[in-house]
């Protein structure tokens, strides 16, 4: 690494972990139903564009996409049509577990649950905005 950037480098900034995400959606009543139905979490947060969801120490805001462009101008939102860009991963402690809890509530998998090359056990799904979440052990 430079040394430079070594010195300028504030880790303990970074190692709090992510404080919040914000996902856009276009339909928020939908979003906010699956949240509540899918990870059985309340609501810690909510207003006329967004709610928000607390997954341990992370908040996971969910935002109506016409509210989105005052948070990111100049850069444009994308459509869920454009695209996966990212994943978001759970632990779990037994995937095959979990995905027969997610079927109970209506979740459709969209990949697993398998065993990956790298050494863990994965399968996925898409909520209502077009954001994957995977879980795995």
């Amino acid at each position: 690494m430079n040394d430079a950037v070594e010195k300028d480098a504030q880790p303990d900034a970074w190692t709090k972990g992510i404080y919040a995400a914000t996902l856009f959606v276009e339909n928020l009543a939908a979003a906010k139903e699956f949240y509540q139905r899918v990870f059985g979490l309340p609501v810690f947060f909510e207003d006329d564009a967004s709610a928000v969801f607390k997954f341990g120490g992370t908040l996971v805001n969910l935002l109506r996409t016409t509210a989105a462009p005052e948070l990111i101008e100049p850069a444009a939102v994308a459509s869920r049509e454009a695209g996966h860009r990212f994943v978001f991963t759970i632990s779990v402690d037994d995937v095959d577990a979990m995905c027969a809890q997610l079927t109970e509530r209506g979740v459709k998998l969209l990949n697993g649950p398998m065993d990956r090359p790298w050494g863990i056990r994965t399968a996925s799904f898409v909520d209502p905005g077009g954001h994957i979440w995977e879980i795995a052990k």
